[in-house]
């Protein structure tokens, strides 16, 4: 027995041990599917593609996408102590004041907001009115800064836009470096910011390689959850509540898994309806990206990263390309001059970032593209089984609006218009893969071809639908979701600090 049971050790959840835990009178059990963050790739910034599809990684994808030319879209996903941010590109981009404000959710606005990003954060460049300095989280410039990527923000500016040293502060707009989750270059996820520290407390246990397969519902209140490590069953109860942090995908599927969800859904699988809730796993929402990948003959992208000189200045120093978040660079536009704030952003990386990230490079490249921030398209998350261990059914509906392809469409010509600029011309030779002409057919036969996710899925327990701006669920005692999910959209950010500033807030 313990007062709160954390389903799930990412990017919310080891923040919620982390300071529930603070006071010593409370005790915590954080329970994690995956095993500790001990994986030496986990703490290289550069060899984040490699922890894809390992063991460490949920490795889900999309049911067909039928806008996608009914493709399936790789999802990657954090199975180990700081979930996802154990395995992401470590930017640290939080949403517009516009999302926040837009949530309409009371306590929930930018400038309520501020306090626990601020709180989170300890960032290299110091306190001030939009950041915080000394807290558990390490935010840093990046320290591997490719000519690359110098190159795609000097075209970038070439083209007109204008530059952009902070995204997190009084502007998003504009062209520039991103600051990233990382101390001393390595990563620093919230399990090395936040629950490492915690780790020695005597109130805080946590449970490693242990898959929760629902929530203990008794007379309408969360008292519990059970799980299994290999075949063996537990069950952890919990005093005051059940807090689920197991994100966009894994916390519908666990409400589902426990009867509390679309009463039509689960009376199919024979589920026990013991909350009919519809908008549980609806509202899925994404950013999508479109890929352009440029080779070069020159031999300056994060190809020869893995150099025995470049190993040394990582290990000794800190520093070098191993350090590389991958997208190094980018910056925000808006398509449209009418539109209040920014729709696309642009991820550059030194790299050849091809099928997802799961294609081998075949040489150097620099890999950039559009981001679609707004979309307008929804998708869900529902089961295809009643059995715990089935992944769930995962339907973003990519373009599913046209306004989205549109979206998509317009930021693809402005990338091909930043790859025509001196700076990055004088290192390219030519596009991997090349729509057949800037046509408006062409381009939208090249989006939906090679559109992929960049990994921010959200909005599926949102709030105001499926909890309250308490975060607990509705209809059911003792029982929240504090992640991503709760999100009602995903914003112009990176998911990644909001999650963090979501943990804050709840704890």
């Amino acid at each position: 027995m313990y007062d709160y049971v954390i389903v799930g050790a990412g990017s919310a959840g080891s923040v919620l041990a982390a300071r529930l835990t603070e006071d010593p009178d409370v005790t915590v059990c954080l329970v994690e599917a995956g095993p500790a963050d001990t994986d030496e790739n986990i703490h290289v910034p550069a060899a984040f593609g490699e922890l894809f599809r390992t063991r460490i990684d949920w490795d889900y994808d999309t049911h067909e996408e039928e806008a996608l030319d009914r493709r399936r879209v790789f999802l990657p996903r954090g199975k180990v102590l700081g979930g996802t941010s154990s395995i992401n590109a470590m930017l640290y981009l939080r949403g517009n004041r516009l999302d926040y404000d837009g949530w309409g959710q009371p306590g929930w606005s930018y400038d309520e907001l501020l306090p626990y990003f601020r709180r989170s954060e300890d960032n290299e460049r110091g306190a001030d009115a939009y950041h915080g300095a000394g807290g558990p989280m390490s935010v840093s410039d990046g320290r591997s800064r490719n000519p690359l990527s110098h190159a795609f923000i000097d075209s970038a500016l070439e083209a007109g836009y204008a530059p952009n040293d902070d995204f997190n502060g009084a502007r998003q707009e504009g062209f520039g470096f991103f600051q990233v989750t990382q101390r001393n270059g390595r990563r620093c996820s919230t399990a090395v910011g936040y629950l490492h520290p915690a780790m020695d407390r005597p109130n805080l246990t946590v449970e490693t390689h242990l898959q929760v397969h629902r929530v203990v519902v008794e007379n309408g209140r969360a008292v519990g959850v059970t799980g299994y490590r290999l075949d063996e069953e537990h069950t952890i109860r919990a005093e005051r509540e059940v807090i689920l942090c197991a994100g966009a995908y894994n916390s519908p599927q666990l409400l589902m898994l426990s009867g509390i969800g679309p009463a039509d859904h689960l009376n199919l699988l024979g589920i026990p309806v013991v909350q009919d809730h519809p908008e549980v796993g609806r509202n899925l929402q994404d950013h999508p990206l479109v890929p352009l990948i440029f080779t070069t003959s020159q031999p300056v992208s994060l190809l020869g990263a893995d150099d025995p000189e470049f190993v040394r200045q990582f290990v000794e120093e800190g520093r070098g390309p191993l350090t590389s978040n991958g997208p190094e660079a980018g910056g925000y536009i808006r398509t449209r001059p009418e539109l209040p704030a920014p729709d696309v952003v642009f991820f550059s990386g030194p790299l050849m970032f091809a099928d997802s990230g799961l294609g081998l490079p075949t040489g150097h490249a620099i890999t950039y593209g559009p981001v679609m921030l707004t979309p307008r398209s929804r998708g869900t998350v529902t089961l295809d089984s009643h059995d715990p261990t089935t992944k769930p059914n995962i339907r973003h509906n990519y373009y599913q609006d046209p306004d989205d392809l549109r979206t998509a469409v317009d930021g693809t010509r402005i990338g091909l218009e930043i790859a025509r600029q001196k700076p990055l011309a004088a290192y390219t030779d030519g596009m991997l893969r090349a729509p057949a002409s800037e046509s408006e057919a062409d381009l939208r036969a090249f989006v939906r071809a090679y559109t992929h996710s960049i990994f921010h899925g959200t909005a599926t327990c949102s709030m105001g639908k499926v909890v309250d701006a308490e975060l607990k669920v509705m209809g059911i005692d003792g029982l929240r979701v504090a992640d991503v999910s709760v999100m009602p959209a995903p914003g112009r950010g990176a998911p990644n600090a909001t999650a963090i500033a979501i943990g804050e807030k709840a704890a």
